[in-house]
């Protein structure tokens, strides 16, 4: 759902109240989903005999519904179903000198990375986002500004929503945090947008955990949003700017930059904790990158002249500890990427490729069944 706004604009919604929320079925239930709408199907109850028999014969297998927290197990052979992609600013190498990020430190120390993937030009905000998520570079999907037009649209090419949808039947949740990617929330049943920007003095880091918070209780609990929801999203991207704001304001050496990091970082934690608690982390990867190196900003007009490098960080389900990636990657290549840590292919016209360097060889590679067009 969008709301009217700018005189008469219809723009994604900013309060949690007003989120249009839709949360993809189980498998058995996509069978009856149609148009966004689920109808459940009346089935015959077998006689006690004939269910006893089954139960004997299969071992007592049963359809693999959401876990209550107190009931679930750790699989031995995790599988991502669920990625999380915290997308920050001004943030490098350099930026966990400081012992500031606890928790990103850690995701390193378990994870694969480079401190050195490209960048897009102009290496700003938008046009960074929009890199991100088309798998395409700026020539390309033609975003070169930096601020919300509405007299230019949504982008034509498709993205990794897109494509999450029509390879898999998966949905988004994505939170961001600055009016100028409104550009990029292109309305769509299988994504979910929240804005909170810089234009609202309470959004923050802490404000925006809030509203996953509160997004992950409804969808969770079945109620809200007039859906009967069933699952929480597959992907859920989470824009935290601050660090990079503080330090275009403050400077980056100011004990406010030092403090932003570790908001930055709490905000994480928060995030991480909430997979926890829904008994998912164990089936969850995290991928973290940057618009914006330490020392740039993102919100600018102009930007450096050569092409900016900056972190790309998975861990989490699936992926190599402790290990450095040595083949070129790219801020294009994260869409592919995320693709293909859901067990999904694509045969689209984007230069996003797989970092299959990050993979445990002994990861599943077999792609999982299209589902049905909706």
């Amino acid at each position: 759902m969008v709301v009217p706004a700018f005189g008469g604009c219809r723009l994604p919604p900013c309060l949690p109240e007003n989120l249009h929320v839709r949360v993809p079925l189980s498998p058995m239930k996509q069978l009856d989903h149609c148009h966004g709408m689920m109808h459940r199907t009346s089935r015959k109850r077998p006689i006690l005999g004939g269910l006893l028999a089954c139960y004997l014969a299969f071992g007592g297998y049963t359809l693999a519904y959401a876990t209550p927290p107190s009931e679930a197990a750790a699989p031995l052979n995790p599988i991502t179903e669920h990625v999380i992609l915290f997308v920050l600013e001004g943030f490098s190498q350099d930026s966990l000198k400081s012992g500031a990020m606890p928790v990103l430190s850690t995701l390193v120390k378990e994870g694969s990375v480079t401190w050195s993937a490209n960048a897009v030009q102009p290496a700003l905000r938008l046009p960074m986002m929009a890199s991100l998520v088309t798998g395409l570079p700026v020539e390309k999907h033609g975003i070169t500004w930096n601020s919300f037009e509405f007299s230019r649209g949504y982008p034509r090419a498709p993205s990794l929503f897109d494509y999450l949808d029509v390879g898999g039947g998966r949905d988004s949740a994505v939170f961001f945090m600055d009016e100028s990617l409104y550009q990029l929330a292109k309305p769509a049943p299988y994504t979910d947008y929240q804005l909170c920007g810089a234009l609202r003095p309470e959004c923050g880091a802490q404000k925006l955990v809030a509203y996953i918070q509160q997004y992950f209780q409804k969808a969770a609990s079945g109620h809200g949003y007039g859906h009967a929801v069933h699952a929480l999203p597959h992907l859920l991207v989470v824009h935290l700017p601050e660090a990079g704001r503080a330090g275009v304001s403050q400077g980056w050496n100011s004990k406010e930059y030092q403090q932003a990091l570790k908001t930055v970082d709490a905000a994480m934690k928060s995030v991480l904790d909430l997979f926890k608690h829904y008994n998912l982390l164990d089936r969850t990867t995290v991928l973290v990158t940057a618009l914006s190196s330490k020392g740039n900003d993102a919100g600018g007009e102009v930007t450096q002249a050569e092409t900016a490098a900056v972190p790309w960080i998975v861990s989490g389900a699936g992926i190599a500890r402790g290990q450095v990636i040595r083949q070129p990657v790219s801020i294009i290549d994260t869409g592919a990427t995320v693709m293909r840590m859901l067990q999904l292919e694509t045969h689209t016209e984007w230069d996003s490729k797989v970092i299959e360097e990050i993979f445990h060889t002994n990861t599943a590679t077999h792609p999982v069944p299209r589902a049905k067009k909706r």
